[in-house]
């Protein structure tokens, strides 16, 4: 019989060691337009974005005087999924509103 210790094997504390890297985050960006309403882009943050209504109208003011604002930073595939919905969104109800993301 082996007197190896049971919970310590070679193979697995090799595994255990190799250092797991965070994915790559992105940033979501609202952009400016002449068209879509501060309302507007107030419920999307706080409907897609979940954010309070506060930190939402601060949002929205950022966008309105710099042109672009920044909704959150999310994982590729998060930030993908949220830019379409808003692109949906704002489609569906007549706004021009852009939304896109890059990489933190």
């Amino acid at each position: 019989m082996s007197e190896q210790d049971p919970e310590s094997t070679p193979e697995l504390e090799s595994e255990v060691e190799e250092e797991l890297t965070e994915p790559p985050m992105f940033r979501v960006l609202l952009h400016n337009d002449d068209y879509t309403t501060m309302e507007f882009v107030v419920d999307i943050l706080r409907r897609v974005f979940h954010k309070p209504i506060e930190e939402a109208t601060r949002i929205m003011f950022s966008v309105h005087k710099s042109g672009t604002g920044v909704c959150g930073t999310y994982t590729e595939e998060v930030a993908e999924t949220k830019v379409e919905l808003v692109h949906h969104l704002a489609r569906k109800n007549g706004f021009p509103l852009l939304c896109t993301m890059e990489q933190a």
